[in-house]
């Protein structure tokens, strides 16, 4: 009889939701300052280091347990077959690049207000997975349908809703993902 062995099948995305817990772990302790040090990304001076570190940070930190689960359920069901695809080392850098460009655009484009949370790394995964078996003459029909379903969905709600949920961070990480989809296209690890 074969042996059942656990393995550590996606390195960048356990990591990166063990990370995450941390950092929630770590806001329970310090009661959110180092959350609102480190992770989250707000209009503050650009001659603070710390500045610099919450463009990238920001991904990491969540509001509370609910708002980490919702991201890290959709994380690791999505991210394992990115890493597997593409490559840890890959991956990594489709994570590293979205969250600086979402830490970025919410830095400029809404100085009275603090963004957090995977959301705009979750969004880059799924349109990314809808790329995952295009071929270099045609348009899967998953893809459309995620930018229709997801994407559109996104834009609706940043015309007619006004929550605390950053829906232009959501459409970023989707556009990011339409990027490395297409500029990874038929490349694998």
């Amino acid at each position: 009889m074969k042996r059942l062995v656990i393995r550590f099948n996606a390195p960048v995305i356990l990591g990166f939701a063990l990370l995450s817990l941390l950092v929630l772990g770590l806001d329970a302790l310090t009661g959110g300052s180092t959350t609102s040090q480190f992770f989250c990304v707000y209009r503050s001076s650009l001659g603070d280091p710390l500045t610099f570190i919450r463009f990238f940070g920001h991904v990491l930190g969540h509001a509370g347990y609910d708002h980490y689960m919702g991201n890290m359920l959709l994380l690791l069901l999505v991210g394992p077959v990115l890493e597997e695809k593409y490559g840890s080392k890959t991956l990594l850098m489709t994570i590293v690049v979205t969250a600086l460009v979402t830490g970025l655009v919410h830095f400029i484009f809404f100085p009275g207000s603090a963004l957090m949370g995977a959301s705009g790394i979750v969004f880059m995964m799924i349109v990314l997975s809808s790329f995952t078996e295009m071929k270099k003459d045609g348009i899967p029909v998953t893809l459309i349908l995620v930018v229709i379903f997801y994407l559109g969905s996104e834009i609706a709600d940043a015309i007619f809703n006004r929550d605390n949920v950053s829906q232009l961070t959501h459409i970023v990480g989707g556009v990011c993902g339409m990027v490395y989809g297409f500029s990874l296209r038929g490349r694998k690890r």
